[in-house]
């Protein structure tokens, strides 16, 4: 028998062999060990924040942004030569295919610090020549201070991208960072910490502990009262309690939530180019992605052309191993998310949905059966307030619903508890111009989804988030500024 690797917490600039317990971390394509991962319990949290306490008071805290921005620049280099290890490691703890874990999400990666070397190096402070009376004046010039220690807890859909679109600006900023990585997907953290110390990143700014969240690692890390701010990734629910512990201390925070994100067609829309973005926005990485469509509403001349070309997408998806080169979608996350998600066509077919296609769990072999699978699912008929239009499903799974007027569009669109993307279709480029800014959301698209720039901010409102990040946002999360008063 092969014997399975351990996944050990690394702190202070090495992996710690040793853990209060070990948890085995199951393969989604098959059910299979992955590996086994060391949990952290306290002692070890406490040794991971003084270790970053230590870095933070140290030769760290002390380095200019013009050495911070070079070391984050080497960090994207190692990054791009070690991309196979960091892209086997995503695919072994998400089952995503090969192509998108390798030229996605790793060079999402590098992309995130380069862009944020980029970022500090270039980003200015205030600064006021003041005029007073009798012909004095004073100089106010801002300074950018770094939080200190901070929280980085990152959910098992997009890890490495998610992880590193946080440590890089806090890093920027001259942060250091203990990271929680989610249970399900531990491997790609501890890599990363092996390349960050690769790329000569000092002991104790990157530590990473394993474990749960409520009365584990998770809760002991925002708990922690040497932690100066928290940033996650995660579900609404999470992120509430999250808020009540950093609260007692008044800690900063940066929350991305849940969605339940809506795609709005209108009648004149390229429909080819419509229902292809559809199919991305509701199919990619099996739909859990935060931004990926669950409500799609279409005008109702063009409801069933858009109905029969989103179905047919998702009949040509094609599941299996993710490193066979024709495989286009993996499995859901673990066997327990595939129940929740399956609980939720079930309340479909309760509430009266017309499945329009999928609606089940596949067959895809015997070596495939104790795998996360689950069929691309597309309902009509669904009314508004049925659970699987009001609650995040984060699956690959749409509901689709006519309707007549652009006011009608909005109003279905916007009845929603969450506040986090939406996507508008139509060759009027003056209505999805209008449209986009109607929506209750932190980000609109118009003709296209998940089209980024790292300057611009990212963030939902609701149950979708607090704060934005991205540039200089992220930069006004991960640093104060402390303003100087110099009277001349």
């Amino acid at each position: 028998m092969t014997a399975v690797r351990t996944s050990w917490c690394f702190i202070d600039g090495d992996y710690v062999e040793e853990a209060d317990t070990c948890f085995p971390n199951v393969s989604p394509v098959d059910g299979g060990p992955v590996s086994q991962v060391a949990a952290a319990g306290r002692p070890l949290v406490d040794r991971a924040v003084a270790a970053a306490r230590k870095a933070f008071d140290g030769t760290w805290g002390a380095m200019g942004v013009p050495e911070r921005a070079e070391l984050l620049r080497r960090i994207a280099r190692r990054i791009e030569e070690r991309a196979d290890d960091l892209a086997w490691a995503e695919v072994e703890d998400t089952g995503k295919p090969w192509a998108q874990a390798r030229d996605f999400e790793v060079g999402r990666a590098a992309a995130n610090f380069a862009a944020f070397a980029d970022v500090i190096a270039a980003t200015g402070l205030d600064s006021y020549l003041t005029e007073l009376p009798g012909g004095r004046r004073a100089l106010n010039y801002a300074v950018r201070k770094p939080l200190g220690v901070v929280a980085v807890i990152v959910p098992w859909n997009l890890p490495l991208l998610l992880l590193t679109w946080k440590v890089a600006p806090a890093l920027a900023c001259g942060n250091t960072v203990v990271v929680k990585p989610s249970e399900e997907t531990p491997s790609s953290a501890a890599l990363l910490a092996e390349i960050l110390a690769e790329a000569g990143v000092p002991d104790g700014v990157y530590n990473v502990v394993h474990g749960f969240g409520a009365g584990s690692a998770g809760e002991l890390l925002t708990t922690h009262p040497s932690v100066d701010g928290i940033t996650f990734t995660g579900e609404s629910a999470t992120g509430a309690a999250i808020m009540r512990a950093a609260s007692a201390r008044v800690r900063p925070v940066s929350f991305e939530l849940g969605g339940k994100n809506a795609a709005v067609v209108f009648d004149d829309a390229d429909l080819e180019r419509t229902v292809d973005g559809l199919a991305r926005s509701v199919f990619t990485n099996t739909g859990q992605v935060c931004l990926c469509t669950e409500r799609i509403y279409v005008q109702r001349g063009v409801f069933d052309e858009v109905v029969a070309g989103l179905a047919g997408a998702a009949k040509r998806l094609r599941l299996g191993r993710p490193e066979d080169p024709m495989t286009t979608t993996g499995p859901l996350i673990s066997v327990a998310h595939r129940e929740k998600v399956l609980s939720y066509v079930d309340q479909a077919r309760i509430d009266g949905a017309e499945v329009v296609t999928g609606g089940g769990v596949p067959e895809l072999g015997d070596d495939l059966t104790g795998g996360a699978w689950i069929e691309p699912t597309l309902w009509t008929g669904l009314d508004h307030g049925s659970r699987v239009l009001r609650e995040e499903v984060f699956g690959p799974v749409a509901a689709l619903m006519p309707f007549d007027t652009e006011e009608e569009a909005v109003a279905l669109a916007n009845d929603t508890d969450y506040g986090l993307a939406a996507a508008v279709w139509t060759t009027d480029l003056e209505r999805g111009h209008r449209v986009a800014q109607r929506m209750r959301a932190g980000m609109s698209w118009v003709n296209t989804w998940y089209l980024r720039d790292l300057r611009s901010p990212f963030g939902g409102s609701g149950l979708s988030g607090i704060g934005r990040e991205g540039g200089a946002h992220s930069l006004a999360f991960y640093s104060e500024p402390t303003n100087v008063c110099v009277q001349l």
